[in-house]
């Protein structure tokens, strides 16, 4: 089957980065100056509409993919506006057409990137009762640190939109990165293997599927 050919991670990196405590407090002691893209932008000022408007909770479920997770957080939230972010159009064009899923509770799928998107929504004062980072992004080259989102230079506002976090990966290192990340932001997060009886995302389904492990973080990060 299809779903069982997803490969295992492979990196020249053993443990946690060496560089990685260097790096993140770099970034949690400086200004992120990076201009606002003029789409994410517009983007951000539709969606901030709808949240303005929404008297629930806010759940933001970043890098999306095509959409299935958001779907399945808006069962799992159905009090709340789920809100998938994903900088892809390719992935998110596909979600009416595979991934949509019977509709109970209210989500919406915006194409954005989130280096600028986290800021505004912090700058809007977003305050999501939850934030899920269920892709896994994890860029195992220990030269691509900087790519994997703890290592980013947008991380310190991961950390300031608050909300229960939840990341998700079947890297073990990319979560305990992690994890040391927001320790050094002064939050402290175990990090655990899990399974479930109902994969999230694709990808879960593809890991398990391919015996693979997953592990996770979950935690509540004070609004800063």
């Amino acid at each position: 089957m299809a779903d069982a050919n997803s490969r295992s991670i492979t990196t020249n990196q053993n443990g946690l980065h060496e560089k990685l405590d260097d790096i993140v407090l770099k970034h949690l002691n400086a200004e992120f100056k990076k201009p606002i893209a003029e789409h994410t932008l517009r983007a951000f000022n539709e969606v901030n509409e709808k949240v303005q408007a929404f008297s629930g909770p806010i759940v933001l479920d970043s890098c999306c993919g095509v959409g299935e997770s958001t779907a399945n957080l808006a069962q799992r939230h159905p009090d709340a506006l789920v809100i998938g972010i994903d900088k892809s159009s390719h992935r998110l064009d596909k979600h009416d057409v595979e991934y949509k899923q019977d509709e109970h509770g209210q989500y919406i799928l915006v194409q954005a990137d989130l280096n600028d998107f986290w800021r505004l929504a912090y700058q809007a004062n977003w305050q999501p009762s939850h934030h899920y980072l269920l892709y896994p992004n994890p860029w195992p080259k220990a030269k691509h640190i900087q790519r994997r989102w703890h290592g980013a230079a947008v991380f310190p506002f991961i950390v300031k939109l608050g909300g229960v976090l939840e990341v998700r990966s079947n890297w073990s290192t990319y979560v305990e990165e992690f994890s040391r990340a927001l320790q050094l932001a002064g939050v402290k997060a175990d990090c655990e293997a899990y399974d479930s009886e109902q994969a999230i995302t694709p990808f879960e389904r593809k890991y398990w599927a391919s015996g693979q492990s997953s592990t996770r973080l979950v935690v509540t990060l004070p609004r800063v």
